[in-house]
């Protein structure tokens, strides 16, 4: 037996871990009989292979063992006994814990968005139920989620300036973790040292060890810094480029950029409002609830804590979270619903009610899903003693419809769902309508602040292929109004080749069209005490904005079919 330098005993081979009075020693359990030594410090040496580096750091011998692609070592290897049970989740020293569920929600979700080409906004909602995350937990993933989401093309900029090879070669699934990382550190108030690690402990579940090695070198380097350290690094220079400035600082892509600043523009605002439209699309948009006509009230939806809403008289703001678990919501009586959207629906429904000048029996919803506007508009037909055919291309969608609108019909609505292509109906039912909604498919760029998604998967020639689907569509929806009938055409994208040359371009070919005012019926759907506040732009057409009206960036125009001339003159419908 002999004394360390310390004062202690060090046990021989024979004693076989007890200490000087025969017990076991509990300090680490088994020791020199495994090659287990103590340095001068008291540090651990392990024979085995264990060292420590002339810092103080582990040098670990077994990198050179056999591992997988992920960079996971077999366990129960060959030759050392017992069985061959092969290979283990990642390296035993840096075994650790899984990371929290929000974390890995809003990993899946990702996920999902990226491989399934899945909505954000239905996908998450959907994960937080199925995973049981609520309250407090609930709000971080869905900051998390949506945040990594809008931030992306900020964040990639940002992780490329700290990694050695093009993001395009770095593993997608990996990618997902480092965003989320990152946006942590960068975006949100946690704490750097446990951002860092649940995104490792993140990575290593996900993808392995090697992913996790590197995972946390990398956000070490994004933590080395604050964001606007990263901007000032990372984005371009806004007097030589101003676009890609933008497109960095407030992370949409170059060509979404371009195309927000001409609609700005195209619609008599100022180019300067684009650091204010940028920055509006990437707030979280708050909660607006939608009354389905005749079926509930404010005080109704005042006792189960909501407010009156801000622009539409059928609206209600919710406070926070998901308010599906609401009686209401499942009853059919209550959903959700932007107020721009509402605003739409009644510019037609209320709004229209002067400019008709036909037989105002029958209405038309063009391409009806999923069915919020199309409810909207059916819960008001009984004050006009008007029936409502809602038509939708895809079958999934029009049971949507169904599902929407199933309360109202239990009241008494007279709506109709059919599955076809909306572009023909003009042809086969001409003339029979006396208000009809085109509220077109388009780009969604309008809606980035609840689609966020939407920036990245888009691309300038989907606008060109969407060009034709939406001029055909409002051709028919014109050709199936009836002379004196009133359409509105609805897109939820701000881009001038969605809206205003749609338009321009469909009524140069037609000589039976007029372009209403459609500032006046848009009011008509607004709340009394904000009625003369709200403003509507020079006309003819309605543009809002998510920095002007607090709404997604909804485009309404207002065209009435001529009424055909009798043989003294005078219209008629």
């Amino acid at each position: 037996m002999s004394e360390d330098r310390r004062g202690g005993r060090r046990h021989d081979d024979s004693r076989r871990g007890r200490d000087d009075r025969g017990g076991r020693d509990d300090r680490r359990g088994r020791d020199d009989r495994r090659g287990d030594r103590r340095d001068d410090r008291g540090n651990r040496q392990d024979d085995r292979g264990d060292r420590r580096d002339d810092r103080g750091g582990r040098r670990d011998d077994r990198r050179d063992r056999p591992r997988d692609t992920q960079g996971r070592e077999r366990s129960g290897s060959r030759g050392q006994g017992g069985p061959r049970r092969g290979w283990s989740s990642s390296r035993p020293s840096e075994r650790s814990r899984a990371s929290t569920p929000s974390r890995l929600v809003a990993l899946e979700g990702l996920r999902l968005v990226r491989e399934e080409d899945s909505y954000a906004n239905l996908v998450l909602p959907r994960l937080l139920r199925s995973h049981r995350v609520s309250g407090c937990d609930a709000a971080f993933t869905t900051e998390l989620f949506y945040g990594s989401l809008r931030a992306q093309g900020r964040l990639d900029a940002i992780i490329a300036a700290c990694v050695d090879r093009p993001l395009a070669k770095v593993e997608p699934a990996l990618l997902d973790v480092l965003r989320l990382g990152a946006y942590q550190l960068l975006d949100m108030t946690v704490a750097p040292h446990a951002a860092t690690s649940e995104t490792v402990a993140l990575a290593r579940a996900e993808v392995g060890a090697g992913g996790a090695s590197f995972a946390n070198a990398v956000l070490r380097r994004v933590g080395e810094k604050d964001l606007a350290t990263w901007i000032a690094e990372v984005a371009p220079d806004r007097e030589k480029d101003p676009t890609g400035h933008l497109a960095v600082v407030h992370s949409h892509p170059r060509w979404v950029v371009r195309a927000l600043s001409d609609a700005l523009a195209g619609n008599g605002r100022s180019r300067d409002e684009i650091d204010q439209l940028l920055e509006a699309q990437n707030q979280a948009p708050a909660v607006s609830l939608v009354m389905r006509p005749g079926l509930t009230d404010l005080d109704e939806l005042i006792d189960h804590g909501a407010s009156r809403g801000r622009l539409s008289v059928f609206a209600a703001a919710w406070p926070s979270g998901d308010p599906g678990g609401m009686d209401l919501v499942k009853q059919g009586r209550v959903a959700v619903q932007d107020e721009g959207s509402q605003l739409a629906a009644l510019s037609l429904a209320l709004g229209a009610d002067d400019l008709v000048l036909a037989d105002d029996a029958h209405w038309l919803d063009l391409c009806s899903g999923p069915g919020g506007k199309t409810a909207l508009l059916g819960g008001l037909t009984i004050d006009h003693d008007a029936d409502l055919l809602a038509v939708e291309l895809q079958e999934h969608r029009t049971e949507l419809v169904d599902r929407a609108v199933a309360s109202l019909r239990e009241a008494g609505c007279e709506i109709t769902t059919l599955t076809a292509d909306g572009t023909t109906i003009g042809a086969e039912r001409p003339g029979e309508f006396s208000r009809v909604l085109a509220d077109v498919p388009c780009s969604g760029l309008g809606a980035l602040r609840r689609r966020p998604e939407a920036r990245w998967r888009r691309t300038p020639a989907d606008v060109g292929q969407l060009g034709a689907i939406q001029r055909d569509l409002l051709t028919s929806a014109l050709d199936a109004t009836a002379p004196g009938g009133v359409v509105a055409y609805v897109t939820c994208s701000p881009h001038l080749a969605e809206t205003r040359l749609i338009v321009a371009d469909v009524l140069k070919r037609r000589d039976d069209v007029e372009r209403l005012d459609a500032r006046p019926a848009v009011r008509a759907g607004l709340l009394p005490a904000v009625r003369d506040e709200v403003k509507l732009g020079e006309g003819p057409d309605v543009q809002l904005w998510p920095h002007v009206h607090g709404t997604d960036a909804m485009f309404i125009c207002l065209l009435r079919r001529l009424p055909v001339p009798t043989e003294e003159g005078t219209p008629s419908s």
